[in-house]
């Protein structure tokens, strides 16, 4: 039997280390850079679609939980927001998307939205109908990849602000 001194003693100790991760400065850079350019969506049903099971961490209009400020747990969604970002981000549809290619059938295959997201985020859980719909919405962005992927001229429609507002009040 372990006594009971030394129980206490390790319990403290977690808890310090804990504590001391908070201090680390990673996972707390909680920012949504302006400046925002979407593709042209079909329709505004396709983008809340889009909004729902990606813009977290394929856009600039990231919502960050209360626990995105507690780490461990704040490093992973740090981590998850700057991949998502750089593979693919809706809110700079003006300069070339390396995976648009990829997106629909990354919805169709399941590997995205991620199941320990939708876990979090039982918004981003779709029914059979909206993950047909949701995959119809990105089909169109399938284009050329790479260098390539940029969009051509006059398909972005809406600029977009930080709260997911348009000029024209969309």
């Amino acid at each position: 039997m372990i006594p009971r001194g030394r129980v206490l003693w390790s319990i403290g100790g977690l808890v310090v280390a804990f504590l001391a991760l908070q201090a680390l400065p990673y996972g707390h850079d909680h920012t949504n850079p302006a400046g925002n350019v979407e593709p042209a969506w079909a329709s505004r049903q396709a983008r809340a679609l889009v909004v729902r099971g990606c813009f977290d961490c394929h856009s600039n209009f990231t919502t960050w939980p209360w626990y995105s400020n507690v780490a461990p747990v704040s490093w992973l969604i740090q981590r998850d927001v700057v991949g998502g970002r750089q593979a693919l981000n809706f809110s700079t549809w003006n300069k070339p998307q390396a995976n648009a290619g990829d997106v629909a059938s990354a919805v169709q295959d399941g590997a995205m939205p991620p199941s320990y997201y939708a876990l979090l985020h039982p918004r981003a859980t779709f029914s059979p109908a909206e993950l047909t719909a949701l995959i119809r919405a990105l089909a169109p962005l399938s284009g050329p990849t790479g260098d390539q992927a940029r969009p051509p001229l006059g398909a972005v429609i809406r600029v977009a602000t930080p709260g997911g507002a348009t000029p024209s009040g969309r």
